[in-house]
């Protein structure tokens, strides 16, 4: 099996041609998204882990 690295690189150009890179706004956006959807999940496991520690506390009698 004979390695041609130029004819590697042809392809490699080739397909990078045929890619469609999505705007500078289309990134934002997303981002914005994927930043917006972070911080919901964190406030959400961050509620359920406070309501799972008071009934834990009141479940064995341990009132803070």
């Amino acid at each position: 099996m004979a390695v041609d690295p130029a004819k590697f690189v042809r392809e490699v150009r080739s397909e990078m041609a045929r890619v469609t890179w999505p705007s500078r706004k289309e990134t934002l956006v997303t981002t914005g998204l994927v930043f917006a959807m972070v911080a919901l999940a964190a406030m959400f496991f961050f509620l359920v882990d406070q309501f799972i520690g008071i009934g834990i506390r009141v479940l064995f009698g341990m009132y803070a």
